[in-house]
């Protein structure tokens, strides 16, 4: 059966800035077609394109192409719905020509919205739909979500109630779409991500020291968070539990990159840091491109930190994973990776980092072996790729 994997709109595939849902869309599609799928990626056109081998179909989006909106302000919003009803109008020319039903798997709540408002029952008799929900939101609990959904994922519901099959990244998505949306269990899948493990991979210790010093920060232990800047995602937190360690320890750096979703909340970030006198001790590495050049940031860390409040599934763990550096994870937290990650509580962070990272060397390096061979033996393209084509 044909598949067609549907880019969001957001950023084009392969994505140049962190943009998570783009760069599985572009490692799954690359893992279907080495297994023998027939895979075609729908995306927003993109004349600069990153160089790439993925059969792509270009969709264009006058005057928004060429724009990617981080703050996910208004202009996102609008690219979004242009794009969705450009692809509903790609899909329906498809579904026209083909002589045999074909497999949509749509990432984005607009994307399949649209294309469920303005496509027929007769049109889509010819297709599959899939959708697999990203959001975060999902995992909290009903009660502590429902308003926020009915205001801002009431799209998603919709997709989630009338895709044919729906992937979910936790446990407690797949539980609220059964116990609130009314979803069938049998038509829900629970997958994880996977991570390309050839491109983060430890790196040597000249290479490491080379980026430390490219960087100017020769000497100094840092504790990394990867993500976009909001309250969610909990930077300031990170901050303020660190802060008796790095009061403590001139060498600790903390060092964070992601897009600046929340300029406020940036400036907490800073003014905190001012207050607290450890600016020389904070460094914000901007927007890091996927790949590579991220894969040389996790191998200058000690440890990856990630203290956010709710994610659907958190791709900088198993990237950091594979990479051979530990992770720091909220206790709380709804992802399932506590067989490799440092649990942490606000009442035993300190410890934990110390014990763990900062005054024992041996069991840092037996956790760095630890975790790549979980992203080696847990996390693997091809393998998730296959339980998506099995289903």
């Amino acid at each position: 059966m044909k598949i067609y994997e549907i880019g969001t709109g957001y950023t084009s595939i392969p994505a140049k800035i962190s943009a998570a849902t783009e760069i599985i869309i572009e490692q799954l599609t690359y893992a279907m077609i080495e297994n023998g799928e027939d895979v075609t990626i729908i995306d927003i056109e993109d004349k600069n394109r990153k160089s790439n081998s993925l059969p792509i179909t270009e969709i264009k989006v006058p005057l928004f192409s060429d724009k990617t909106d981080t703050s996910l302000g208004i202009i996102h919003k609008i690219k979004r719905v242009l794009y969705s009803i450009a692809v509903v109008k790609k899909l329906k020319n498809i579904l026209k020509n083909s002589k045999e039903k074909i497999f949509l798997h749509f990432h984005n709540q607009y994307n399949m919205f649209f294309f469920l408002k303005l496509t027929s029952a007769k049109e889509r008799e010819k297709c599959i739909c899939a959708y697999t929900n990203h959001s975060g939101i999902w995992t909290l609990d009903w009660n502590e979500s429902k308003d926020i959904i009915n205001k801002r994922y009431f799209q998603e519901a919709e997709c989630m109630k009338k895709a044919d099959y729906l992937f979910v990244l936790n446990n407690k998505t797949k539980e609220n779409a059964i116990n609130h949306l009314g979803v069938n269990k049998d038509k829900i899948f629970l997958i994880s991500h996977g991570v390309n493990t050839d491109i983060y991979k430890p790196l040597s210790v000249e290479e490491i020291e080379k980026t430390k010093s490219e960087m100017n920060l020769s000497n100094k232990k840092i504790i990394l968070q990867i993500g976009s800047v909001n309250e969610n995602k909990g930077q300031k937190r990170t901050l303020q539990m660190l802060l008796p360690l790095m009061k403590e320890r001139q060498e600790l750096v903390y060092a964070y990159a992601g897009g600046i979703v929340d300029e406020n909340y940036q400036n907490e970030i800073l003014k905190f840091a001012k207050v607290n006198q450890i600016e020389h001790q904070i460094k914000y590495l901007g927007m890091i491109p996927p790949g590579e050049e991220l894969n040389r940031i996790y191998n200058i860390a000690e440890a990856t930190i990630v203290p956010s409040k709710f994610e659907s599934f958190c791709l900088v763990v198993i990237e950091s994973f594979s990479a051979g550096v530990p992770v720091l994870l909220d206790e709380n937290s709804s992802f399932s990776f506590s067989e490799s990650a440092l649990l942490y509580t606000a009442d035993n962070f300190e410890q934990v980092i110390k014990d763990n990272i900062l005054d024992n060397k041996e069991q840092q390096i037996k956790l760095k072996k630890e975790v790549r061979e979980n992203a080696l033996n847990n996390y693997n393209w091809n393998a998730i790729a296959k339980q998506y084509t099995q289903i």
